[in-house]
């Protein structure tokens, strides 16, 4: 089988790392990496064994796969353009700008038949997909996603740059639409929201209450799912998986009513595996694991907690992606 040839558009902090990924997958030869800056194709022409290029449109018809890793407002245009082109196509988070743009993304991956993945990273945490199984009729998730304050990433919303993560994975375990929102949030040191909290009540009763900061003094990434008789927490962070379950049958005396089971894994490489995941899906055909409704989905919830808290869609409309 004919090596897959890939590029990345955007080779700044992240898109370094999707590079690196590329280029060391066997199945796959990195052929460019584009980057409008001057420094960043510097950076780039010392580290990979490609060609560096200024303009995407160069490649258009000449790569199989593209990583998109550029600032939000240009991932349509760019994923549009090698949508066209007949290549598959992973777009970091958040998937577009608008709604409008992410629907028009889908279809034209539908019309042409190629992959549009989006790059939500939680996905392939080790201990989200431990827990899938335990997943079966949440009636209340806690999410918390908690980091030190940093230049990088501030030119955009907390919603958009960190609890976005959170609102994918919640909907995604929930299943079902929203029904309601409500939200307040505030800016700390930067121009945006620094720390914000969201209360989302899904059709189906259940309800999930995100917090999300980028001034915290400590880096958290947890989610606790109740069940009727089940409790889950997952560090994300850690990559610990405690399930909590009611004790089945009469409790004998000294016995605790639950039964209490806590597994760790290794930190692994999610990056990797969601590059991985994403060439699996070109060769085979088979659907994504975050696939354009996925992303869509996410935007859209994430779009309406900014709204709530006073970011309508001029102040959206200059965001940046930050990952």
């Amino acid at each position: 089988m004919e090596k897959i040839r890939a590029a990345v558009i955007g080779v700044g902090y992240l898109g370094r790392f999707h590079a690196q990924k590329y280029a060391q997958a066997a199945a796959c030869e990195l052929v460019a990496v584009v980057d409008v800056r001057a420094a960043a194709r510097d950076a780039a022409l010392r580290e990979f064994p490609c060609q560096v290029l200024e303009d995407y449109r160069e490649l258009l018809g000449r790569v199989d796969v593209v990583s998109v890793v550029t600032p939000t407002p240009t991932h349509f245009a760019i994923a549009r353009d090698f949508l066209e082109a007949r290549a598959h196509v992973l777009v970091e988070k958040p998937v577009t700008e608008t709604a409008a743009e992410a629907r028009q993304l889908i279809e034209l991956a539908r019309a042409h038949s190629r992959v549009l993945q989006v790059g939500h990273l939680e996905r392939f945490n080790a201990a989200i997909r431990a827990a899938e199984p335990y997943l079966k009729a949440p009636r209340f998730i806690e999410c918390h996603r908690l980091a030190p304050y940093r230049e990088r990433g501030t030119e955009v919303n907390v919603v958009l740059d960190l609890m976005i993560h959170d609102i994918d994975i919640v909907q995604t375990i929930v299943g079902v639409p929203v029904a309601a929102i409500d939200a307040i949030g505030t800016a700390v040191f930067s121009d945006e929201i620094d720390i914000a909290n969201a209360r989302i009540r899904f059709e189906n009763g259940c309800v999930a209450n995100a917090t999300a900061s980028r001034v915290s003094m400590k880096t958290e990434r947890k989610l606790r799912v109740f069940e009727d008789e089940a409790y889950l927490s997952i560090d994300m962070q850690q990559k610990i998986l405690t399930v909590i379950k009611k004790r089945p049958g009469p409790i004998e005396p000294g016995q605790l009513p639950v039964i209490i089971d806590e597994r760790s894994f290794e930190q692994g490489d999610a990056l990797k595996e969601e590059i991985d995941s994403f060439l699996d899906c070109v060769r085979t055909g088979h659907e994504p694991v975050v696939n354009g409704a996925a992303g869509l989905r996410a935007l859209e919830t994430a779009m309406r907690i900014s709204e709530q808290m006073g970011l309508g869609s001029h102040r959206l409309a200059g965001q940046a992606h930050s990952a």
